[in-house]
């Protein structure tokens, strides 16, 4: 029996030790993984992937990126506020993670600042009206004149998304014009809706849009950014076409679930910031439209209390718009 009581013994106490030492390994000992709230193919899911792979390298660890796209980014995020705090389920995250909230404080599910501790403002991206060729359209006040004759619509990568209030703002807002909105479930299927001529007219992220305008299915009227960008430098920007007040670009940002420990959020900020200086993730990058940002988890802290602050003042301005 003692012999039978001493075997069970060491077997329990190999496992424990085994069990102990897993937990107090330095971190990474795991795959990470990176939940983008988008279908694939999108801008954050770009990033998500580009970045991925640096990241990878330089933590010594997988880093898995999983698309749980629905509810204007709604189901992917809120599932990564309610993951464990332990820095191996985090989000990428857009500016959709403030402006749902703001669009609808009655039915949000998560906080911004409560639910989320953010690691990294990571980069930002112009957004860009375009139109199928079949519209007929060549430039944006040519677009307005088509869109108070016929009946129109517009795509976006979901309900409550940044291009989809941009957009509201400028049809049923400043023109005073009832366009009905089509939300997708990310940037790629809203283009290929575009493209297929679903809908005539796309309000989102630059991503995939350029391969089609160089095949002349589609065209870009307009960026939101100050300066005309690269891949489009015959396209106006709002600040041209006489709408300064509508510029604003998209950001992507990492965030880790509310109490997820400093050092984890210290770690994770400092390999992405590394990630983010590396010469072959900025080429991928500025390819499609992004500029990089990086910094502090204190700086991302208070980035996302500002936007907090900023999109609070939009949604009582849109409140008053036909929302569709």
């Amino acid at each position: 029996m003692s012999k039978f009581l001493n075997g069970f013994l060491c077997i329990f106490l190999l496992f424990s030790s085994s069990s102990f030492s897993q937990s107090n390994a330095p971190y990474p000992n795991k795959p990470i993984r990176i939940i983008v709230p988008f279908a694939a193919g999108g801008a954050g899911d770009t990033a998500a992937r580009v970045l991925s792979q640096k990241l990878s390298t330089i933590l010594n660890q997988s880093v898995l990126v999983e698309n749980k796209p629905g509810a204007g980014a709604q189901i992917g995020t809120q599932f990564v506020a309610s993951s464990a705090p332990d820095g191996y389920t985090i989000l990428a995250g857009s500016s959709a993670i403030v402006v749902n909230p703001a669009l609808n404080a009655a039915t949000a599910t998560y906080h911004p600042e409560k639910d989320f501790t953010p690691i990294l403002i990571g980069a930002t991206q112009p957004m860009v009206i375009v139109v199928n060729q079949a519209l007929g359209v060549k430039n944006f006040n040519q677009l307005k004149e088509i869109a108070a004759k016929q009946k129109l619509s517009f795509a976006s990568a979901g309900a409550g998304t940044q291009p989809h209030v941009a957009c509201e703002r400028i049809f049923n807002g400043l023109w005073k014009l009832n366009i009905p909105h089509i939300p997708y479930k990310g940037i790629s299927p809203a283009i290929t809706g575009l493209v297929g001529g679903e809908v005539p007219i796309y309000c989102g992220a630059p991503v995939g849009v350029g391969q089609f305008v160089k095949q002349g299915k589609l065209q870009v009227l307009l960026v939101t950014s100050e300066a005309r960008v690269p891949n489009f430098p015959d396209t106006p920007t709002v600040i041209e076409l006489g709408l300064p007040e509508m510029k604003d670009d998209i950001w992507q940002g990492f965030f880790a679930p509310a109490k997820t420990p400093p050092a984890i959020i210290q770690k994770l900020n400092q390999a992405l910031n590394h990630a983010l200086k590396s010469p072959d993730v900025i080429e991928k990058l500025e390819q499609n439209d992004f500029v990089m940002l990086g910094g502090t988890p204190k700086q991302a802290a208070d980035f996302i209390s500002s936007e907090v602050v900023r999109w609070g003042k939009i949604a009582t301005e849109v409140s008053a718009l036909p929302m569709q």
